[in-house]
């Protein structure tokens, strides 16, 4: 795992429900399982969580503001990474939790530096609460929480083993890309990401790595270079 030294994980919120419940202790404890092992391998962890698993905000639109909508969604990812917090404790891994806005005692402000600090002492670094504010994406979030904490790469999980030409569950035929540059993916018009998040990793010139995440074991694999995702970068190799 001597690639990355420090990377920031995009952690999808329905990775810790499942159909039972938003919170599934399984799958909770299998998450922080592999987190642990990532920490323990040297390279600094920092994990944006979604909160998919409580709310999905565009689904509960309908006649209410988005704004609105979006604030809900933003408190959902901070349950998210206190909920995960305890699951890493109980492991004895030190952690530590931020949120765009601080809710004390669950979350920290955010700071940069602290988060840096925090990074450099071994600690996991958690950050719910998205980027703050309503109409940006949790992908927003750690493209920029990215960037802010000087990672390698952004290590994008998903429910496919990267990306497509075309909608792979649709479509047999569909091409997978070993890698591909950022305007590449403009040109083609792939999905990666939303594009606030893109943008800011294209102007950025922050690695992105997009890979299945489906079992959480994954992370390990793609840390250790035995399996393979699609590497997002400034030009493609």
């Amino acid at each position: 795992m001597a690639e990355y030294s420090r990377v920031l994980l995009k952690l999808s919120g329905e990775v810790l429900g499942d159909d039972a419940g938003c919170f599934s202790p399984e799958n909770m404890r299998a998450v922080a399982r592999v987190l642990v092992q990532v920490a323990q391998s040297g390279i600094e962890l920092a994990v944006v969580v979604g909160g998919g698993n409580i709310v999905r905000g565009r689904t509960h639109e309908g006649h209410r503001a988005r704004a609105d909508v979006d604030q809900v969604g933003m408190l959902a990812t901070v349950l998210n990474v206190g909920m995960l917090r305890f699951y890493l404790e109980d492991l004895g891994q030190a952690c530590r939790v931020f949120s765009a806005r601080g809710v004390p005692p669950v979350a920290e402000t955010f700071y940069r530096r602290r988060a840096l600090d925090a990074l450099e002492e071994g600690q996991i670094v958690l950050l719910g609460g998205g980027t703050g504010n309503p109409f940006f994406s949790t992908d927003s979030a750690a493209a920029l929480r990215s960037i802010e904490l000087e990672c390698n790469v952004l290590l994008k999980g998903t429910t496919v083993d990267g990306v497509y030409d075309k909608d792979p569950n649709r479509h047999s035929d569909a091409v997978r890309f070993d890698s591909l540059s950022f305007d590449e993916v403009l040109r083609r018009n792939l999905q990666v990401m939303d594009q606030t998040a893109f943008a800011l990793c294209r102007d950025a010139k922050m690695k992105v790595m997009v890979f299945d995440l489906t079992r959480p074991e994954n992370l390990l694999k793609v840390l250790d270079g035995s399996m393979t995702g699609t590497i997002v970068e400034a030009s493609a190799s």
